[in-house]
């Protein structure tokens, strides 16, 4: 199963961890890991770096070996932190590890973290924070043409944005 929520605050990844008794694991960006207790932290919590902006090869063959052993995943389907509650642009690598591994996505909508510790703060202010789980999304076919990838990109944008809705709606 795969954890496809929005991505607004770095209290995001934290916050998710009381939805499942399963440990999940998490794709955090390279540069997370440069200092060593963060670095330390990150790994025993189960998160694992990735360099974006390019095709890291070497996380997506790490996160598809998670998936086919049966471990829970959290990927930021928006990559970098967004602001605002609308839902834009997905990158197509959720759907990429959906089909290849043939996992179930399941979109999260989060409210408030923006609030509570927003980009170029440290430490989080006290703020009511929501979160909604959404309907899962089966995983494209495997064996589809490149184009159904972004086609089932635009099936997640529409369920992580009616989740997203979801958690605003319970402010």
């Amino acid at each position: 199963m795969i954890l496809a929520p929005v991505h607004r605050s770095n209290l995001d990844s934290p916050l998710l961890a009381p939805l499942t008794r399963r440990r999940f694991r998490a794709l955090a960006k390279e540069s997370l890991f440069k200092v060593r207790p963060m670095a330390w932290f990150l790994a025993a919590l189960g998160a694992f770096p990735v360099r974006r902006g390019s095709a890291d090869r070497e996380s997506i063959r790490a996160a598809r070996s998670l998936l086919d052993a049966g471990a829970m995943l959290l990927v930021f389907p928006e990559g970098g932190r967004q602001t605002g509650d609308q839902i834009e642009d997905l990158f197509d690598g959720t759907a990429y590890l959906a089909a290849k591994t043939g996992a179930v996505v399941v979109p999260v909508g989060i409210s408030g973290t923006e609030t509570s510790m927003p980009m170029g703060t440290r430490i989080p202010r006290p703020t009511r924070v929501r979160v909604a789980v959404g309907r899962p999304i089966q995983p494209p076919d495997q064996s589809g043409p490149r184009s159904a990838l972004s086609e089932w990109t635009t099936v997640l944008t529409a369920g992580l944005q009616e989740a997203q809705d979801a958690a605003v709606s319970m402010r």
